[in-house]
């Protein structure tokens, strides 16, 4: 494979065209060599992110003034010869991130005072020079594989927006598929990097649990959620891992260090990759749909042309989502029980929040107590040693998104088994806090995007990174934009 980046075979594009913004390796790479600024580099991205409001609706809070001035300062850096690894390059954070002087209100309505300080993965982020230019939409509390609720309206699709980007990250997916930020910042507790990444036709990586902090939630939705990147690129959202890596010093959860964009250049060499289109067992039992199998099925083919060992394959996943229930209803009600207007939650909220409540305690601390044993059961299954597996290869989602608006007026019950049966393979892993890659996997017949799963065991980041790299170098597929008339509005 090729270790050039994606962005110098492409060659790097206009900043101030709408549909054709640089990526965040080629953002980084232009300000470094004073092929454009930083203040352009915003400037433009804080225009699509207008133009595409009544479109798209990614964002749900801006910083066009601070963003603009720090834009300016970081030009002067550069300027002065200074050199940091994102210094001067637009990015964007979910709406459950904190950001200093914004409201943090993770998908939810009512008025919140803005925070105080930072989250750590911003402080992060600000000390790897970048410019956070906004807080991307959230569906409420990130419970749904959608972005759409009373308090900010509906998320779309770039690729066809009478589809949703998926969720919980429906707004950062969107934006980068849109090209409005070249990549934004998401956090997966049961799929809401992957899922939206597969949707959107983007690479979005969960990584190892405690890879990147979730501080001052260290223990975000009793150990399920992470936070990571979602990009166009594996170069990009490798580049924005290692930006954003690291621990804070009260996280309970920290693993040796990683190189994501090291790993994005290296050959992968030969793996064995079991692929499983079976999901775990839930109580939908629905097959995925024959264009997921078609697309997960073609990918393995081109991993077998690459010279990997590719078979069929059934981990033993067991009752996990015995496991699972507890500690994300649970992390919902420790969630809502916070929120100042209890009233405006969603009346499914209201719901989890009094099923995570039964569930809490006791139950929940049974449930974590279980992890142990699944980390053995399932961790057979990469034991190489006995005949076992590299890397697990399974569709991301079991359908292609839905239409915006199929889960209104559901009930809570409903709404969960609707999101069961659309993606019933993403979740594990964050029982787990293994990490996964989701790798764009072609589109259905009606051009809608479908994606793929790659999972390792225990801090395998840098194999799945390279892995996708491969693939990528031999699909191309940043080469594929949405259409450009779904991303801005009409009178724009």
């Amino acid at each position: 494979m090729s270790s050039a980046d994606p962005a110098e075979r492409t060659g790097p594009s206009r900043p101030d065209d709408p549909a054709e913004p640089y990526g965040l390796v080629g953002s980084a790479q232009g300000l470094a060599a004073g092929r454009t600024t930083s203040q352009e580099l915003v400037a433009a991205a804080l225009a699509r992110i207008e133009a595409s409001r009544d479109t798209l609706n990614a964002f749900r809070n801006l910083r066009t003034e601070a963003a603009l001035a720090e834009a300016a300062e970081a030009d002067l850096r550069l300027a002065a010869g200074e050199r940091l690894p994102l210094l001067g390059v637009p990015v964007a954070v979910k709406d459950d991130t904190h950001v200093a002087g914004m409201p943090t209100h993770f998908g939810c309505a009512g008025d919140l005072p803005p925070v105080t300080a930072d989250s750590e993965v911003v402080r992060r982020l600000r000390a790897a020079g970048a410019v956070i230019v906004g807080k991307t939409n959230s569906c409420e509390l990130g419970q749904w594989a959608f972005t759409e609720g009373p308090a900010f309206g509906v998320t779309r699709n770039p690729w066809n927006t009478a589809h949703t980007p998926g969720g919980s990250s429906g707004g950062s997916a969107a934006a980068v598929a849109a090209g409005l930020v070249p990549a934004a910042l998401g956090s997966d507790g049961a799929g809401s990097i992957r899922i939206p990444a597969a949707w959107t036709h983007l690479v979005g990586i969960k990584p190892q649990r405690g890879r990147i902090s979730v501080h001052p939630n260290s223990d975000a939705f009793q150990g399920l959620t992470v936070n990571g990147p979602l990009a166009r690129t594996v170069a990009d959202a490798a580049l924005l891992l290692d930006a954003a890596a690291g621990p804070h010093p009260g996280d309970p959860h920290r693993p040796p260090a990683v190189s994501a964009s090291a790993a994005a250049r290296r050959d992968p060499g030969t793996l064995r990759i079991g692929l499983a289109l079976q999901p775990p067992l839930t109580l939908t039992r629905n097959a995925p749909h024959p264009e997921v199998v078609r697309a997960v099925t073609a990918l393995a083919e081109v991993l077998a042309r690459l010279g990997h060992h590719v078979e069929e394959a059934r981990p033993r996943y067991g009752l996990i989502g015995l496991s699972f229930v507890p500690r994300a209803t649970a992390g919902i009600a420790e969630l809502a029980a916070l929120h100042p207007h209890p009233a405006l939650l969603d009346p499914r909220t209201r719901s989890a929040l009094r099923t995570g409540t039964r569930l809490g305690g006791r139950v929940v601390r049974a449930a974590r107590a279980r992890e142990v044993r699944q980390h053995r059961r399932i961790g057979a299954f990469f034991d190489t040693a006995t005949g076992g597996y590299d890397v697990l290869l399974t569709p991301t989602t079991a359908a292609p998104p839905p239409r915006v608006g199929t889960f209104d007026h559901l009930s809570a019950w409903r709404t969960d088994l609707a999101m069961t049966a659309a993606c019933p393979y993403a979740w594990p892993w964050n029982v787990l806090g293994w990490p996964g890659v989701n790798v764009p996997a072609g589109f259905t017949r009606d051009g809608l995007p479908l994606g793929a799963q790659l999972l390792g065991p225990s801090r395998s980041e840098e194999r799945l990174v390279s892995l996708a790299a491969q693939l990528e170098a031999d699909q191309r597929w940043y080469e594929h934009r949405p259409p450009r008339d779904e991303l801005v509005s009409p009178s724009s």
